[in-house]
């Protein structure tokens, strides 16, 4: 061992590299200037970006074992709260000065071979780990202040931008739409997780290194229900309502987690025919299954034994025509029923205003019985699992009826609107199923129609409303809607949507 030859320790905590007086440069600077004047020759540095807050620096343990070899004089360091933040890492110190190793302290004259000395150092250790552990306690506290006020503190998940320190996370304009897309596809039940980790690989989403999500970061990301609105810090298990803007809805989420546990198998549709499960048997009323043979498609009952005969896909389009056109609208009778249907907008629009004040007192009560909640938990009449339970749950209807409340205050005439398209349809219902593709011819098929069966050989279509024109109609006298030939009330209800 050479008698001048000593390491030397620098280290600077991440958060805190710039910090002036204590950056890895200036602590450098100040060892040099203190091994210079004393002719200490240095050896190897060793620099450290950890905080010492907790235990388990790497470069420290490493220098502290190559001490206990003896291979040099002692070590260099900077200030004492420089190595010695927590206690345990100041008696593995104490240690190697009581086996004749030296430490010196580049800016504090102490002498640690002394009693005063080694005393001093002891209370400013002591003094050092208590400011470290007071400024994890008041951290904490910004931290729990910042889930309270229902901000995130923490980096965003992926599809959220970080705003700085205490702001709102926002959604990414590129990776968010993924996201929800991710969610998306998986309630459905045909996207199993390695295949939707796929899928959303080739449609862009990616994680931050730029490598395509791992099995665990997508199903880390169904199962965080900060996409909700809701804060849940895993560690603890605690939640919060968040303010945030959720990506996804209430009832997506709980259709994600349905299909997580089992609830909803997953099945993947190999041939997407376009009256697949549209179509149920009069006899057993299980759904037709499509198939194809000699070029053409046919559904059938798979019930075994059930007289239940195949139908061809194109019999079908063509009895559906054939009703479309019956039931298509003249422009006369489209217009009575947009006047009658304006004049009870009022009725609607009452309706809304007491389910808005529903949902307000709703919203109320969930407020309530998470405080009287968490009054049960800090008397210690529930215990911490169960409160965690009930919180989260809680929390979650309160997210459901703010959406609701959204919807009802900010789409107050999308009745009125969906009722306008359905009666727009109605009045080409003929020429717009036969411009339509296969997905449309369906969603048209699901709008108009309902009990929809094949009793053994006859297809069975009921329409939704009972209006039916005749081709010899050319004018609408007055009074024709009233009386038994055409239910206008049975009419009015069909396509007015609530």
């Amino acid at each position: 061992m050479n008698g001048t030859e000593f390491y030397a320790y620098i280290r600077v905590s991440t958060a805190k590299q710039g910090e002036k007086g204590v950056s890895l440069v200036e602590q450098k600077a100040a060892i040099e200037r203190y091994a210079e004047r004393n002719s200490y020759a240095i050896v190897e540095w060793f620099e450290e970006r950890e905080t010492a807050a907790s235990r388990g620096r790497p470069l420290f343990n490493r220098m502290l074992q190559l001490l206990r070899k003896r291979k040099v004089r002692g070590v260099l360091i900077h200030k004492i709260d420089r190595s010695a933040r927590n206690l345990k890492d100041w008696a593995d110190l104490g240690e190697l000065i009581d086996q004749g190793i030296e430490v010196h302290f580049a800016n504090e004259g102490l002498d640690l071979h002394s009693r005063g000395g080694r005393l001093s150092a002891d209370i400013q250790a002591v003094v050092a780990a208590d400011y470290i552990r007071n400024l994890r306690e008041e951290s904490i506290k910004g931290l729990y202040g910042r889930l309270k006020q229902g901000i995130y503190p923490f980096s965003a998940p992926i599809g959220y931008q970080n705003n700085g320190g205490g702001k709102v996370k926002t959604i990414d304009l590129v990776t968010g739409p993924l996201v929800r897309q991710m969610f998306e596809l998986y309630a459905t039940g045909k996207y199993p997780l390695h295949r939707l980790r796929h899928e959303m690989a080739a449609r862009g989403l990616r994680g931050i290194v730029g490598s395509e999500l791992s099995l665990n970061g997508v199903s880390v990301i169904l199962r965080n229900p900060f996409y909700m609105g809701i804060i849940r810090i895993r560690r603890n298990g605690q939640t919060y309502a968040g303010v945030h803007e959720p990506l996804i809805t209430p009832a997506l989420f709980a259709a994600v987690e349905a299909v997580r546990m089992g609830k909803v198998p997953h099945r993947t549709t190999r041939h997407a025919y376009s009256f697949r499960k549209l179509i149920r048997c009069g006899l057993c009323d299980h759904a037709l299954i499509g198939e194809s043979q000699k070029g053409r498609i046919y559904y059938r009952c798979q019930t075994k034994a059930c007289p239940t005969k195949t139908i061809r896909e194109d019999r079908i389009e063509l009895a559906a025509a054939e009703l479309f056109a019956r039931m298509e609208l003249p422009a006369e009778v489209a217009r009575i029923l947009r006047e009658k249907l304006e004049g009870s907008r009022e009725d609607v629009n009452r309706k809304r205003k007491d389910e808005q004040v529903a949902m307000m007192l709703q919203l109320q009560n969930n407020k309530e019985r998470l405080h009287r909640l968490t009054d049960a938990y800090l008397d210690r009449i529930v215990d911490e699992p169960v409160y965690r339970e009930r919180r989260e749950s809680l929390l979650m209807e309160q997210k459901r009826v703010e959406e609701r409340l959204g919807e009802l205050n900010q789409h107050s005439d999308a009745a009125a609107e969906r009722t306008r398209k359905f009666l727009e349809l109605a009045e080409s219902l003929k020429s717009s199923y036969a411009g339509a593709n296969s997905e449309e011819k369906r969603v048209l098929i699901e709008m108009f129609t309902s009990n929809r069966a094949l009793n053994q050989r006859k297809l069975v279509l009921e329409p939704v409303f009972e209006y039916v024109t005749s081709e010899s109609e050319t004018s609408l006298p007055d009074g024709a809607l009233g009386g038994n030939r055409t239910p206008i009330k049975t009419l009015e209800e069909s396509c007015f949507i609530h």
